[in-house]
């Protein structure tokens, strides 16, 4: 009996462990973040005129809502949930106020480290975009590092850097 009850304590010190390590990382992303259009760089040109995110933490993963004015003026919106599992998640991409549909449909989020996330944005299952999130150990800053195509076809290779706000 003592030995039952010791294993199924284990078991659920284990999930709480688990289940409280997935929440604090998620947190240390969590926040209001703006883009920096100088200190950031865009290939293939143009850069966007303004960007902001804001990423709310759940259980395990985060919620994503970035809005902005691209090099056109015309109004974004991007946003979706997802765990940090590896999954394919619905994504919202609009374009004033419209669906966009040369933007993504699906992603896929997967946590390197404490500090580091990457995705990965699909069309129609294709592959389009990697990015690597990383967060400065102080908070401030959040740089991406975008590779791979658009939806165009076009060889996308972006910095795009973030100030807390």
């Amino acid at each position: 009996m003592r030995r039952r009850a010791f294993v199924v304590c284990t078991v659920i010190l284990s999930v709480v462990v688990l289940t409280a390590t997935a929440v604090m990382a998620a947190d240390n992303f969590a926040g209001t973040w703006k883009l920096n259009v100088a200190k950031s760089k865009y290939s293939p040109d143009p850069a966007p005129k303004s960007g902001t995110t804001t990423i709310e933490a759940t259980a395990d993963g985060f919620k994503i809502v970035a809005d902005g004015v691209n090099w056109e003026g015309k109004k974004t919106h991007v946003e979706y949930t997802a765990k940090f599992d590896g999954k394919d998640y619905a994504e919202k991409v609009l374009l004033d106020g419209k669906l966009d549909p040369s933007g993504a449909d699906m992603v896929s989020v997967r946590k390197l480290d404490d500090y580091t996330y990457e995705n990965t944005t699909k069309l129609k299952g294709k592959t389009l975009v990697v990015t690597k999130n990383m967060f400065s150990k102080d908070a401030k800053t959040r740089t991406q590092t975008a590779t791979g195509l658009n939806a165009q076809g076009k060889p996308v290779n972006n910095t795009v850097v973030y100030e807390r706000q």
